[in-house]
């Protein structure tokens, strides 16, 4: 069913990759409904749709596309439904998951219409392998991030100034202190994954996030709770699930546009949750799917031609189109295409088994949810790293001493991570790679479909300013 010998690949691979992708990302089930439940979403039902919208989706990635992709809820894109859409625009919940709902039909549309795929077919070459190493730089802060390696300090830069006194801009993030024990822990973790690594043990990085686990108990920086309840509160989160589930159709779009006032903000608020979600999926596509061999140079050259869904990744994107409406259906933000598949993808995925291995270990993290939790993010946060430094060698493939290709290759591989956002690192690719076509006079090399995505961008910056 997965043509896993077609793949090079073989169960036991797959298995140990769903396993290092799900435990690479498990943090979401946590993090989603902690943020969500500020809206006044039940978090109960938070956590379950979270459950059920990220198996549902990895599991069409597995079965339908097959391919090593996991979905769920994005980080950022909550955040934007919680601070920016609710708080700051005054939309209640209700009303913010339709707006994702309905996202999610427009992704639907513009993938079933290739125009997803029309994007990747105008990325030049160059862009595409800077936009695989920028997920690579991305990938391995956001681990140096959850293992807390760094430290977000604020610097005194004139000493006669009071600590309270220096502008919130200028806080910059330094190594950690390495004076307690929990951050020499997370060392010791990065130190035991990539000595495995190295001695290229199989299920490398699986099996250091279960050391590290370990270690981590043994030494109490993990504390295990004294009553372990498998069972406990689901029923009031299941009962909480129902009240939310489908809210999004039933009350949220009617209310969206009764009033005629504000639909062009509602419009301008859907755009810029599409265009995020769609960049941020494109972006780790193509990053980690040419790298791996996943989406072969036949895919990428026949995507244009092929009528209905005969390619891996006409399949792929189609999977992740649908997925954003089901999670809103279930009661959630954007459910994305995960960066942290890339884990998955280093320990050897190539199929939609691993996908399946990562959906079904959500679905018994319906009960299992204490256990999960258990596993400290320093453990997982190598994994993370390790993979990101193999990503790095897209760089190669870039002319770093042309600065017509160096200018938006930087913006698309550095400026990426420095802004914790892949869609705005494309941004910046795109806007710059149109400034240096046009001042050099081959503005005539640059897709209209480039020009396009690059004015949508600094439309959408203009809605954020406004908004």
């Amino acid at each position: 069913m997965f043509k896993l010998k077609e793949n090079g690949t073989n169960v036991r691979t797959e298995v140990v990759a769903g396993l290092t992708t799900f435990f690479a990302m498990a943090y979401i089930m946590f993090v989603n409904p902690a943020m969500l439940a500020q809206t006044g979403i039940p978090q109960g039902a938070v956590f379950l749709a979270t459950l059920f919208a990220s198996a549902a989706g990895t599991l069409v990635m597995a079965l339908f596309a097959n391919v090593p992709y996991a979905q769920a809820p994005g980080m950022g894109l909550n955040a934007f439904f919680t601070y920016t859409v609710c708080f700051g625009l005054g939309f209640r919940w209700q009303e913010a998951l339709a707006m994702v709902f309905l996202c999610g039909v427009i992704n639907v549309i513009i993938t079933v219409t290739k125009l997803r795929k029309s994007i990747i077919k105008a990325i030049p070459l160059p862009l595409q392998h800077a936009i695989g190493g920028g997920i690579g730089v991305f990938v391995a802060y956001i681990g140096f991030k959850n293992a807390n390696l760094l430290s977000f300090n604020t610097p005194i830069l004139d000493p006669s100034l009071p600590a309270q006194d220096v502008p919130a801009a200028d806080v910059v993030p330094s190594l950690a202190n390495f004076g307690s024990w929990p951050i020499l822990f997370a060392a010791v973790c990065l130190i035991l994954t990539v000595v495995l690594v190295l001695l290229k043990v199989k299920g490398a990085l699986l099996l250091g996030i279960g050391i590290s686990t370990v270690l981590g108990i043994a030494t109490n920086v993990v504390t295990i709770p004294e009553n372990i309840s498998l069972l406990g509160g689901i029923g009031q989160s299941f009962g909480d699930l129902g009240s939310v589930f489908g809210q999004a159709i039933v009350t949220g779009i009617p209310a969206l546009f009764a009033e005629g006032s504000r639909i062009p903000l509602v419009l301008l608020t859907i755009f810029a949750f599409s265009l995020s979600d769609t960049f941020d999926t494109l972006g780790t596509f193509i990053g980690t799917g040419r790298k791996s061999g996943i989406f072969s140079d036949a895919d990428m050259e026949t995507m244009q031609t092929s009528k209905g869904f005969k390619t891996k990744l006409d399949k792929a994107l189609f999977a992740d189109s649908i997925a954003t409406s089901v999670g809103a259906v279930f009661g959630t933000s954007n459910t994305t295409t995960y960066v942290e598949s890339a884990a998955g993808i280093g320990a050897g995925g190539r199929t939609g088994l691993t996908s399946l291995v990562t959906a079904g270990m959500f679905l018994l993290s319906i009960v299992l949810a204490p256990i999960v939790g258990i596993i400290p993010s320093q453990a997982t946060a190598p994994a993370l790293i390790i993979v990101g430094i193999m990503m790095l060698s897209a760089f190669s493939e870039i002319k770093w001493s042309d600065l017509e290709e160096a200018i938006p290759a930087f913006f698309a591989g550095i400026f990426m991570a420095l802004c914790y956002s892949i869609s705005y690192g494309i941004a910046g690719a795109f806007l710059f790679y149109c400034i240096v076509k046009l001042l050099r006079g081959k503005a005539k090399e640059v897709h209209p479909i480039l020009w396009g995505a690059t004015a949508l961008f600094l439309a959408n910056f203009v809605v954020l300013a406004i908004l």
